[in-house]
């Protein structure tokens, strides 16, 4: 492991003329990694579903950004709103994307699925990050040394790809090995990407993140979206107690991403998450990627269910 022991969000370089997409910034790690990356001097476009907590965020940013940041309604969960948004960003950018951070997520709700079918959490924290990915590249390699941070989980340790049947159609659900099975997804994306980018000879980085054990709201709410009200308090009790005893807050729990977006000693495939016992909590560094996330056998088929799921011509072909 890689250790920076020293780093904080004041050794942030510049982002001034560089523009920066981040979904799920109206709340969370998103909210507060726009936020940085605003008063550093990029151009944030910050992705939401909802557009008035996103407006309340751009709002938030606004105050203490360098450049103007801009509002762009996003819906994961929805391919249709995926590709509406990726051909926006390319116009509205002229072709020029410096750095897209894939951190939205939806964690452990009862079974649902997206407007195309798919499981929610593998539909929205997987395939809609991979094909707005997909559909972005071509922005992204106009800009020199331009990176895709991909956020993952603690939570992929329990996860399991089953690429037979991803959706849980045919095997019980289970919220939490769905959220499991799609944060291993965004671990294993993110370094099959960096493979194909390599072997293509594209100067992107795509690299994984992940924030440890931290306050980031999404227990909260997957309390709040189970419909046993005994199970809901239960998860509400623990979630509460979890983060008083070790939990990180939001800001150090965002520092992972912030430095894989931004620091100059990263390098494509790298996987940065707190150096901590159990990587729980603590500075960011480089960490070792989960065998199976790190399989080029497992991210080649991965990658090529997302691009049979979604529709979306991968990008490298």
């Amino acid at each position: 492991m890689t250790r920076t022991d020293s780093w904080s969000e004041s050794d942030i370089p510049s982002q001034s003329g560089r523009t920066v997409l981040v979904t799920g910034a109206n709340s969370g790690l998103g909210l507060h990694t726009a936020r940085v990356l605003a008063a550093r001097g990029a151009m944030v476009l910050l992705a939401c579903r909802s557009h008035e907590r996103g407006k309340q965020a751009l709002d938030a940013i606004a105050a203490g950004a360098a450049s103007p940041p801009r509002l762009v309604e996003l819906d994961l969960a929805d391919l249709a709103s995926v590709r509406r948004v990726a051909a926006e960003v390319r116009d509205h950018t002229g072709d020029a994307l410096d750095v897209l951070v894939n951190n939205a997520g939806v964690m452990a709700p009862p079974r649902e699925t997206t407007r195309d079918g798919f499981e929610l959490q593998f539909g929205t924290n997987h395939l809609g990050h991979a094909a707005l990915t997909w559909l972005l590249l071509p922005a992204l390699r106009t800009r020199p040394g331009a990176r895709v941070v991909t956020v993952s989980s603690l939570a992929a340790r329990a996860g399991r790809i089953d690429t037979v049947d991803p959706n849980f159609e045919h095997r019980r659900y289970s919220p939490v090995a769905a959220y499991g099975q799609s944060k291993l997804a965004n671990q294993a994306f993110a370094l099959e990407l960096d493979r194909r980018l390599r072997a293509a000879g594209d100067d992107v980085l795509s690299v994984a993140a992940h924030p440890g054990y931290s306050d980031t709201g999404l227990a909260p709410a997957m309390a709040r979206a189970q419909r046993n009200a005994v199970l809901r308090g239960v998860m509400n009790v623990g979630g509460r107690l979890g983060g008083l005893l070790l939990a990180q807050n939001t800001e150090q729990g965002t520092a992972p991403q912030l430095y894989a977006a931004t620091a100059p000693d990263v390098s494509g495939g790298d996987y940065i998450g707190p150096l901590g016992p159990g990587q729980l909590r603590g500075k960011p560094g480089t960490v070792c990627p989960l065998t199976t996330a790190a399989d080029p056998a497992t991210g080649s088929a991965l990658w090529d269910l997302t691009a049979e799921l979604t529709g979306v011509t991968p990008d490298p072909a």
